[in-house]
């Protein structure tokens, strides 16, 4: 591990002006992904800003049916919250989908936003990557790709991200806070995360000396008929191959709203809002989740050893939606697929 200079500020204005100073530096806050990085050699922060002693760490919910959750609060403490259970029970699914309870004991909210890809090439120094070292090359290209993209991809990196709370997020259409140099602002869930184009060792799009604060979530309309589904190499602390975060709105045996959210497929959480307006005024029936697949999928193309996530995933979007319309959502704590 290499030398860095280490602060605790005690307020927001000191955090940012802090990492707004020293273009190195790094904000830690569960610490889950930043040690590991530190401890392979992927990541040199110059300095670490331990921001654990800022208030950040409450669930707010409002009136008017808003959530809002504050950076600090843990993986494990959004995941049994009670207001998240009752109406945003799609994102607790995916939380207890991920990593395992002790690492949601300590991950928070704003570090899995911010959390980097599990690419095998991204984590080891000895190999090309261009998200790691801009300019060397994509190992993962021609190499060993069986847990890349098969969507957003580009020929400057095949990385997916790692999340699964963040693709419940980008179902729901969440809202990120952020407060930098030039004060607050809000990030569209969908607008947070980049595809690689380019530059794939920008992750997002924060802007320098920005810090993660909250992330607001409207409530209510999908509490009914959701499910979250992963498939992954084994059933507990396994990063996706395919998720899908499946929420419907239904009203008289029709479709009003639908949302659909694909993890462990793109360099970020994937959606297309434009194929999911298609299926309004649908039955929820296969045909119609068989063509919302088809759709969402369109473009998808496979690496060689990742072939199989293009089927996969088409059989999962149908699964997911399958037991959402039923209101039967997948339950993490079974170790079968429903």
């Amino acid at each position: 591990m290499r030398p860095f200079s280490y602060l605790r500020p005690t307020d927001l204005s000191h955090a940012v002006s802090a990492l707004a100073a020293e273009p190195g530096a790094q904000v830690l806050a569960g610490g889950t992904n930043l040690v590991d990085l530190m401890k392979y050699d992927v990541a040199h922060p110059t300095a670490v800003i331990d921001i654990n002693g800022l208030p950040l760490k409450e669930i707010e919910a409002s009136d008017n049916g808003r959530i809002r959750i504050g950076a600090l609060t843990t993986n494990a403490q959004v995941a049994y919250d009670a207001n998240i259970v009752e109406s945003l029970p799609l994102l607790s699914s995916a939380i207890l989908a991920g990593a395992s309870p002790q690492l949601r004991n300590a991950a928070t909210t704003g570090g899995n936003l911010l959390q980097r890809t599990r690419c095998y090439y991204f984590y080891d120094p000895a190999t090309p990557c261009n998200k790691r070292e801009p300019g060397t090359g994509c190992s993962a290209i021609g190499g060993v790709n069986r847990i890349h993209a098969i969507l957003g991809a580009s020929d400057q990196c095949i990385a997916t991200h790692p999340s699964d709370m963040c693709v419940a997020l980008a179902a729901l259409d969440a809202v990120v806070e952020v407060v930098g140099p030039d004060g607050p602002r809000d990030i569209p869930f969908l607008a947070f995360h980049r595809l690689p184009g380019d530059h794939p060792e920008r992750d997002n799009t924060l802007l320098p000396g920005e810090i993660v604060v909250a992330v607001r979530v409207d409530a209510g309309r999908f509490a009914r008929h959701h499910s979250y589904l992963k498939l992954r190499d084994r059933l507990s602390y396994a990063f996706a191959l395919v998720s899908v975060a499946a929420a419907l709105d239904i009203e008289d045996g029709r479709i009003l709203d639908a949302r659909v959210a694909l993890g462990g497929v793109a360099h970020k959480p994937w959606r297309d809002p434009l194929a999911e307006a298609e299926v309004a005024g649908k039955p929820p029936t296969r045909d119609t989740f068989e063509a919302l697949a088809e759709r969402l999928l369109a473009g998808a193309k496979g690496q060689g050893d990742n072939d199989f996530k293009i089927p996969m995933a088409a059989k999962a979007i149908v699964r997911a939606l399958t037991q959402a319309a039923e209101g039967t959502p997948q339950i993490q704590s079974e170790k079968r697929i429903r």
